[in-house]
């Protein structure tokens, strides 16, 4: 079982609204600064994770720059790099990615985000609706691919026309793509052209539905991809512990924060970001054991953390492996200590067998 982290280059603290992530400015006691980022990366590696999953993003420091200025400040760590490919060339993102290959050790891995919300892809000049990013993003990655091949490529779609492209040197080894999405429009994108189908952290029937029907995409593709999770974590010795800790997070949060959170994802013309605000709707925030709603409440994206015992939240991920999730990145509030903890108390669990 792969275990990922998250490194914070929107800023990181001890309350779900920081650096940026739930509103346009925000305080945050600890500032993406690259001696602070540094520090997250070698915890993270040190506490046991294969990689750190870096966002993306308006209020992001840019992913590729960051993890590369990270490559030497750790030794074994991988770098999940998410990029969003209607912002650049497919043969540029393919060359990229080739040089980072190399300059790291083969320590890079790619997350496709095919795109925000319309007025976050506005700002960088994307004006292309919903489905038709995704259209879009099956044939980047289609000359991405073919970049790599070692044989000049040429390809001309409805939104990408090149004529021989290649690389120096191919990647080796050619970086895993992981890739998002709920809707229609995203799931074919996924069985055709990704190595990792990635969810957020819905109850386990309705991540297992999801998957079944990639699984069935990617078998008339004839292909066969690995799944991950995206989970926020609140683990401590006791269960009544991390719930404290859980409701302190949202007791600190101004209701007009709240309300403005649902007014936004109320707009939202994503499906992954309408099922997250779905679930933190309810009467309780505990929408499956051990699984609490509470960071949709207010931030955008993954919504959800398991809540629990050291044990319990073991347990819940053994559950999500069970139905066929192979990656898990997770991810707490501070990220720094958080890796720590949950490398020192949930992991040897999972590897023990004890959950």
């Amino acid at each position: 079982m792969p275990f990922h982290w998250f490194l914070p280059t929107a800023g990181d603290s001890r309350d779900i609204v920081s650096g940026g992530q739930a509103r346009l400015t925000a305080d945050t006691s600890r500032p993406p600064e690259l001696g602070y980022l540094a520090l997250v990366a070698r915890a993270a590696e040190r506490a046991g994770f294969e990689a750190v999953l870096t966002p993306t993003g308006t209020f992001c420091e840019d992913a590729w720059l960051t993890t590369a200025a990270l490559i030497g400040e750790t030794s074994r760590l991988k770098f999940l790099v998410a990029f969003r490919p209607g912002l650049l060339s497919p043969t540029l993102a393919a060359q990229m990615a080739a040089t980072y290959q190399r300059i790291s050790g083969g320590r890079l891995a790619l997350n496709v985000v095919t795109g925000g919300e319309a007025d976050e892809q506005r700002r960088f000049g994307d004006h292309l609706p919903h489905d038709q990013r995704y259209q879009r993003t099956a044939e980047f990655l289609q000359v991405v691919r073919g970049a790599w091949s070692g044989t000049p490529y040429t390809y001309r779609g409805e939104f990408f026309d090149v004529e021989s492209a290649t690389v120096r040197a191919a990647p080796d080894p050619v970086p895993p793509i992981f890739f998002g999405g709920s809707s229609a429009a995203a799931l074919p994108v996924a069985a055709h052209h990704a190595d990792t189908y990635l969810t957020w952290g819905e109850p386990p029937a309705a991540v297992a539905a999801k998957l079944d029907a990639v699984r069935t995409l990617a078998k008339e593709a004839g292909r066969q991809l690995t799944y991950g999770i995206r989970l926020h974590v609140i683990a401590r010795d006791t269960a009544d512990e991390a719930w404290r800790v859980a409701r302190g997070l949202l007791d600190r949060v101004p209701a007009a924060e709240i309300e403005a959170a649902r007014a936004r994802f109320a707009r939202t013309e994503s499906e992954g970001q309408r099922r997250m605000a779905e679930l933190s709707a309810g009467d309780s925030l505990e929408v499956s054991p051990n699984l609490w709603a509470g960071f949709g409440v207010v931030r955008p994206g993954a919504g959800t953390a398991l809540v629990g015992s050291h044990a319990e939240v073991a347990a819940r991920i053994a559950e999500y492996r069970a139905i066929g999730i192979d990656h898990f990145i997770l991810s707490g509030q501070p990220h720094l200590e958080e890796a720590l903890n949950v490398g020192e108390n949930v992991l040897p669990l999972l590897t023990s067998g004890e959950s």
